[in-house]
């Protein structure tokens, strides 16, 4: 049996196609810098082929068209092959998705509707999932979102300390993201603290899904009780381009004393600050290595970074009270071991330790990196966000039911 999950990023539109229940892969494709005469389409088609071709300087809708055409000609659209729906991932589901919808037009008008929130993304999901309606009628269709797995947080957890009209009339609450990322490897933590015999009962963990963005979160029994981003992906742990938490007012004084506008600011924020803004780069093995050539920038960045990361960890220690494990995923979080062991140094006295032979052993398999013997176990995950997406768009097909 086999999904399509399908991603519509601002600039670029990738899918895969997956071999249910073991997840292999055997056609994907990535069209990237759309609108960009640099634009570039590769895909691997069901047979082994690898194709790349340059589409121009195209839109979104025209992209969408090339990319259908090509999985038509493919045979990855085919009923008779084995295709049974398609996933779309989307980032923002509001209060009104607490898990995966099945795609009809109520669905589609709320997920435009949430655009405010989401104002990069959630216009150009609703885009990739028109196209698929249009060049795949008769396929049942799923839409997968960032924000559910956090729909469980508590009201003392998700609400800010504002007016509370602020909340009542427009819904300014934190809704978290990486939430697919995040329940994947929930899910599968839980699995192997079983094999591993150290599972009991109701497992506690704390997540930490380190990539170009970057996120916590506190997981009690499979639920997300409470995560480091916020109404937007801006909030939490330093990131590549985001600073991540920060005192509000600070925007109000650029603003004052620099003229800076609204939209300035934000970009500031956004997309150039984190490890860009402290070191000059958003690349962690960048920084790292020139932190290691003695670059004070680079080591300040680092040590940011990391102390960050430690203080979630143990405000999410004391959120959850007891905790089984600590995991790693996401492109720095899984390939780093320097940064896993500065982010999780001097928690010995919470049942934290590293060892430093299971943390530097170059694996690309879910392991255990932390000391023996020691109460709360370190994992390293790889997260598998097409996966999660296919497994819950085939959930929800089974259910039958639109919007939560």
């Amino acid at each position: 049996m086999k999904v399509l999950v399908l991603n519509s990023g601002s600039s670029s539109i990738k899918y895969r196609l997956l071999d249910l229940p073991g997840g292999a892969v055997p056609a994907w494709g990535e069209l990237e810098r759309i609108g960009s005469p640099q634009a570039r389409f590769v895909r691997l088609t069901p047979s082994g082929r690898r194709v790349e071709m340059s589409p121009g300087s195209a839109g979104h809708r025209s992209s969408w068209k090339t990319v259908f055409e090509a999985m038509k000609d493919d045979g990855v659209l085919s009923p008779e092959g084995g295709l049974a729906g398609i996933g779309h991932r989307v980032v923002q589901g509001g209060e009104i998705f607490r898990e995966a919808a099945l795609v009809d037009l109520p669905t589609l008008d709320a997920i435009r509707s949430l655009s405010p929130l989401a104002p990069l993304h959630n216009p150009v999901n609703a885009m990739g999932i028109e196209a698929a309606l249009e060049f795949a009628p008769g396929v049942p269709q799923v839409a997968v979102f960032d924000t559910a797995f956090h729909q469980t947080l508590p009201p003392h957890a998700f609400r800010y300390a504002l007016p509370a009209k602020l909340y009542t009339e427009r819904r300014i609450r934190r809704f978290g993201f990486h939430g697919t990322s995040h329940a994947y490897v929930s899910r599968r933590a839980g699995e192997t603290l079983g094999r591993l015999g150290r599972a009991r009962g109701e497992i506690n963990l704390v997540s930490l899904h380190l990539g170009n963005g970057a996120s916590a979160a506190a997981v009690r029994g499979g639920k997300s009780v409470d995560t480091s981003m916020g109404m937007t992906p801006l909030e939490g742990l330093v990131m590549g381009t985001r600073s991540g938490d920060l005192d509000p007012a600070i925007s109000f004084h650029l603003m004052r004393e620099t003229g800076a506008s609204p939209g300035e600011v934000e970009r500031l924020l956004m997309e150039k600050s984190g490890l860009a803004g402290l070191a000059g780069s958003a690349d962690m093995r960048e920084v790292l290595a020139r932190a290691e050539g003695g670059d004070e920038e680079a080591r300040l960045a680092v040590d940011l970074y990391t102390y960050r990361i430690k203080k979630y960890v143990g405000a999410y220690l004391a959120v959850l009270g007891r905790v089984d494990a600590v995991v790693f995923t996401g492109g720095i979080g899984e390939n780093s071991p320097e940064i896993r062991a500065r982010s999780l140094a001097g928690l010995e006295g919470l049942g934290i330790a590293i060892d430093a032979a299971r943390n530097e052993a170059s694996s690309r398999e879910e392991r255990e990196v932390g000391a023996k013997g020691a109460p709360v176990a370190v994992l390293v995950i790889p997260t598998n966000e097409e996966l999660e997406i296919a497994t819950q768009t085939l959930a929800c097909m089974e259910r039958g039911h639109g919007p939560a």
